[in-house]
């Protein structure tokens, strides 16, 4: 019954987010001067095992048909009906543009929302429809970077220096994907890979969080424009007009043109290029911007202004996976782990409500 009710109302169910948030802004909860941004992976409804490469796929489809054939063989003789399908026997740089093609392709997938069919017969072939897909997508992006160069002038005039190093795109679909949630990917956590998501959130200085969404792609580069947007777009439904003045978040956020269209928006934008991990400064991030933002974080101001991320972004997650034991999603599909992702960072800002008019109480 509550399963039936979840998938029914998908949509309103992540709706509620931005009506909680709302209710937030309200109560004057919602302060937007400073934001973070970050992710946290979250496991799947999903297998690891499961995961199928293209040649796996169809040889299951095959052995399917070979196996409804002899069945109707031995009830019907000769009288058979067709067999299966014969089918089956901008970034920077080239890598920029296919990366850039395939999250493209994402983010369509992301709009259809399409559910993930519950027989496995039919998540099977929509397996290898999906790679297929991709396949093709890589295959046009691959052409499009070629006529680019071709020209032999980049979009700034520059003519191009050495050409780039020939490339073939493979000429079957040579990606993987996994047969029990065909949108999970496998995601690098502090203790591994686990097949699953990346969840997004953008969170204030009171740890009231202002956006949540779920992606498919493991790192947290190429998320900060959009989870920048998706933070301006829930105020703005919230009925709050007061824009973020400053975005902080982790090294793994870095992504130059994205921090740019920001800055030319009017944000202040304190993201370090090196991680914790690393010993020293990443190899080629030296000068220009990656100088620039070093100098900030290193003085008194800067340093002291990045330190609030920690405790802003980190005490939520800890709070949602640990306390409240959210750390993997029942339900499978990108969507409807959307649906889970949202309602459940409602139930943290009306936590935060909930303390906020206790205390007013009281006192």
């Amino acid at each position: 019954m509550i399963a039936r009710f979840r998938r029914r109302h998908e949509t309103p169910l992540a709706e509620l987010f931005g009506e909680v948030l709302a209710v937030c802004a309200e109560a004057g909860l919602v302060c937007v001067g400073v934001i973070a941004v970050d992710g946290t992976k979250l496991a799947a409804n999903a297998a690891p095992q499961a995961t199928r490469d293209y040649e796996q796929i169809a040889r299951e489809i095959l052995a399917e048909a070979d196996a409804v054939d002899a069945e109707e063989d031995e009830r019907f003789g000769e009288a058979r009906g067709d067999e299966f399908p014969p089918e089956l026997s901008t970034a920077r740089g080239r890598r920029g543009w296919l990366r850039e093609a395939k999250r493209r392709l994402d983010d369509k997938r992301a709009e259809e929302a399409r559910p993930i069919p519950r027989e496995r017969g039919e998540r099977v072939r929509e397996a290898k429809r999906r790679l297929e897909e991709e396949h093709r997508v890589e295959c046009r992006a691959n052409a499009a970077y070629e006529a680019y160069r071709a020209r032999g002038v980049g979009k700034n005039g520059k003519k191009f220096g050495r050409p780039p190093k020939p490339f073939e795109p493979p000429s079957a679909p040579a990606g993987t994907i996994n047969l029990s949630d065909l949108d999970s990917r496998n995601v690098k956590t502090s203790r591994g890979w686990v097949q699953g998501y990346n969840a997004q959130l953008v969170c204030t200085e009171q740890q009231i969080v202002i956006a949540a969404e779920v992606t498919v792609d493991s790192p947290d580069f190429g998320h900060l424009g959009p989870m920048v947007a998706a933070a301006r777009d829930e105020l703005a439904r919230a009925g709050l007009e007061q824009p973020p003045e400053v975005v902080l978040a982790d090294a793994g956020y870095w992504h130059q043109a994205q921090m740019e269209r920001l800055l030319a928006d009017g944000l202040t934008v304190l993201i370090p290029p090196d991680a914790k991990q690393r010993n020293g400064t990443r190899p080629g991030w030296e000068g220009g911007a990656f100088a620039f933002m070093r100098r900030v974080l290193a003085t008194e101001a800067g340093g002291a202004l990045y330190a609030k991320r920690q405790t802003m972004v980190e005490p939520v997650f800890a709070d949602t996976k640990f306390n409240r034991r959210v750390d993997r999603f029942l339900r499978r599909g990108r969507s409807a782990a959307r649906s889970e992702w949202r309602p459940a960072n409602a139930a943290h800002n009306l936590l935060k409500l909930w303390r906020h008019t206790t205390a007013a109480a009281t006192a």
